[in-house]
This record gives C-alpha cells, sequence and structure tokens, in this order.
C-alpha cells in the first residue's frame, strides 16, 4: 500500500512550510514516527514524523515551499524492512586505513622547525607580550633556537593586502528567518518607536536569591529561582498600573487587554524563540519559573509549537546573558512594549551620600509613541525599578518565605 505523507497544519494563519532539512533519502526505510523532515513555517520550525513503517520516495526537494495539505513523500508500507549487510563497511575501511598511514610522513617537517625555533624562556614571555609567535620568526641561537635578542628585535607582521581566506558563501534564509526580518523592520517603519532608560540596583533581589535559592530548588523539585521570575512579577505589577503599555494598536483603535501573557525571549537551535507565559500576572514565582522552564526546554529540544508563541501583550528580552550592557530593544509587533534586560555589572553608586559599590543593570524600554506617551512609559520603567530595588514589600508583599512557597 502507498500512503501519501501530507504537510500537517502547524497554525490556523499557515498556509504553506519549506522543507528546511531531509532527515532521511529517497528509497530509505523509516520507522512509523521516525522524524524524516524538519519544515520551516513564518513562526517555527517543526520536525514531519513518518505515518507509517515503510520505504520513502521524497516529492519535494530542501528548500520547497509546500502548501499545507500537499503530498511532500510518499511511503510504501508493503516494502519489507531490509536486512543490513557488512560488506559495504568492509570494502571502505582500507581507504580510512591509508589515508591513516600517509599522514605522519608530513608531520616531522613542522616539528623538526618548530623545535628548532624552541624560544628561551626570557624570549618567550617577550614574544606573548608582542603576540607574535614563535614560527613567525627565525633564531639566531645555537640549533635556531630564539634568543631574547630575537624576540626584542622582533616586529608583528602586518600580513599583506592579498593575505588570507577571501572565501564567501551564499546561503538561503529559512523561513522563520525571513519572516522574523520582515517583522523587524516592519516594527521600525510602521511604529512609532521610542526607547526609554534607567538602571536598577540588583541587591536586594540577590540577597533574596542568596537566601532562598537553595531552600526553594529543594521545594519545588529542581526548578531555580532566577531573575526573570522577578523581572515578570514587576513587569505585570506595572502593566497593570499603566495599562497603555499593555495595549496594542489596530487600525484606528486601541485593543486594551486586562491580563498580562508575557512573551519571554529564549535561545534555541534555530534562533531566537518568543514563547508566551499566559495569564502571568496570576503565577506565583514558582509557577513563573516552572513555566519558563518548560518552554524553554521545548525551544531548546525543538519542539516548541506555534501555539507556544502565538499571542503575548508584552515581551521580556535578556541580552545580558550575552554580555550585552545596553541596547534599545526592538518592538515585536503588534505589542506596543518590550523591556530589555541588560548584564549586572558592580559599580560605584551615591547611597544616602555615601559612595557605595552595588550590582547594577541597565533597563531598557522600548515603546510605541503612538499609543504610550512618555508619562506612561517612563512612568512604567520607574515602577520597574521600584519593584526590585523593594522586592520583599512589592512582590513579596512582605512575607519572602509565602511567596516563595515554602
Amino acid at each position: 500500500m502507498i500512503l501519501e505523507m501530507k504537510v500537517p497544519s502547524p497554525g490556523e494563519s499557515i498556509k504553506e512550510v519549506e522543507i528546511a532539512t531531509w532527515l532521511v533519502k529517497d528509497g530509505d526505510y523509516v520507522e512509523k514516527d521516525q522524524a524524516i523532515a524538519e519544515v520551516d513555517s513564518d513562526k517555527a520550525t517543526l520536525e514531519l514524523p513518518a505515518e507509517a513503517s515503510g520505504v520513502i520516495t521524497l516529492k519535494a526537494e530542501e528548500g520547497d515551499a509546500v502548501a499545507v495539505g500537499a503530498v511532500v513523500c510518499l511511503i510504501d508500507t508493503a516494502a519489507a524492512k531490509p536486512s543490513g549487510s557488512a560488506p559495504a563497511p568492509v570494502t571502505e575501511a582500507p581507504k580510512a586505513e591509508e589515508k591513516k598511514v600517509e599522514a605522519p610522513k608530513a608531520a616531522p617537517a613542522p616539528v623538526a622547525t618548530y623545535a628548532a625555533q624552541a624560544p628561551s624562556p626570557a624570549a618567550r614571555k617577550i614574544l606573548d607580550e608582542k603576540n607574535i609567535q614563535p614560527s613567525d620568526i627565525v633564531g639566531t641561537g645555537k640549533d635556531g633556537r630564539i634568543t631574547k635578542e630575537d624576540a626584542v628585535n622582533a616586529v608583528p607582521s602586518m600580513g599583506t593586502p592579498t593575505g588570507g581566506s577571501r572565501g564567501t558563501e551564499r546561503i538561503k534564509l529559512s523561513m522563520l528567518r525571513r519572516k522574523v526580518a520582515e517583522r523587524l523592520v516592519a516594527a521600525k517603519n510602521d511604529t512609532a518607536m521610542l526607547t526609554t532608560f534607567n538602571e536598577v540596583n540588583m541587591t536586594p533581589i540577590n540577597n533574596l536569591r542568596n537566601e532562598y535559592k537553595d531552600e526553594f530548588k529543594a521545594k519545588h523539585a529542581g526548578v531555580g529561582l532566577g531573575y526573570m521570575s522577578f523581572f515578570t512579577k514587576a513587569v505585570t505589577r506595572a502593566l497593570q498600573l499603566y495599562p497603555d503599555v499593555n495595549s496594542m494598536m489596530d487600525g484606528d483603535y486601541k485593543v486594551a487587554y486586562d491580563f498580562c501573557d508575557i512573551s519571554i525571549a529564549v535561545s534555541g537551535p534555530k534562533g531566537l524563540m518568543v514563547p508566551v507565559v499566559r495569564n502571568a500576572e496570576n503565577l506565583t514565582f514558582r509557577g513563573v519559573e516552572a513555566e519558563i522552564k518548560r518552554l524553554a526546554i521545548k525551544a531548546r529540544d525543538g519542539q516548541i509549537t506555534v501555539d507556544d508563541m502565538t499571542g503575548g501583550t508584552f515581551t521580556i528580552t535578556n541580552g545580558g546573558v550575552f554580555g550585552s550592557m545596553l541596547s534599545t530593544p526592538i518592538i515585536n509587533p503588534p505589542q506596543s512594549g518590550i523591556l530589555g534586560m541588560h548584564n549586572i555589572i558592580e559599580r560605584p553608586i551615591a547611597v544616602n551620600g555615601k559612595v557605595e559599590i552595588h550590582p547594577m543593570m541597565y533597563v531598557a524600554l522600548s515603546y510605541d509613541h503612538r499609543i504610550i506617551d512618555g508619562r506612561e512609559s517612563v512612568g512604567f520603567l520607574v515602577a520597574v525599578k521600584e519593584a526590585l530595588e523593594n522586592p520583599v514589600e512589592l512582590l513579596c508583599d512582605n512575607n519572602p518565605k509565602k511567596a516563595f512557597e515554602l
């Protein structure tokens, strides 16, 4: 029996997908539920599992755009599973051995050259300071040894205009990456985007985490007490104080929400994903951390779905994990605001008229000025700052143990 495998619908608004990678070859025998291809939509990369066991015939090439419901391959379910045969690998083995035997013949020359040019300890120190490799200079000492004088006189090579590789490679962007690029350009062109900045003293949160993180993790089955739950709780509180930041433009109308679906930017093997934590305003610290962990694992394992990333009323992105000190994050349309977190650096600040060293973080709010005025944007970011700098009172209701469910 010949089974026609058709492209399933990844989501209501998706009409076509792109064959990103075939994980099998034409004529291979596949098992039921085996992943046979990765397909890109404009929202996610998904695996396509075999619907039955049998011999597969591919009907689309990598890079082809295929409509949802179109046939992408055939599976001959009547075909018998072939038995494995050893002759092929046995015949190829001697070729690999021959290559291994030939390789050492060329090795003695560079080894001998390096030995002849080995610098003295003093010369080595000078060359390291100049960032010069011993192989780049000729020693004048006995048996070609590099002396201290050689190292002192050595001049770093400036190279030549024609030196080095000048290769290029043209790679087609995935459908997901093309859609992300389109949305980013649209966000810049179609919104009146502005960014306001502030800084947060992270000492209070660090103190809370240091006091409770071990007990929190032990109590909640390995779920850690990270920074993201504090930021998510601070953001949902600020969104309720400044609801315009939790709204969107729809033509001549403003769409306001009485819930906070927070999109959290996470890094996955296919690039940046933005899954949504639903009704984050109702979640506890444990609830936020557990949900973010669940979504991050799905993104890392390539199991994230379109539904996981659909919606969202506000976004939080953390460039600090990559070392970013300050940035202007781009709005995630059709949302009107995005909060950028950054790395934490100890800096001197004035506290009650005295200079103290504290772990500080710059935060940035990019917002659509068409719908959010300066008062709301600045007030929102100040509210986030206040909550993060006074988490016991404003985020834990003066009872951290109860807030952390300990």
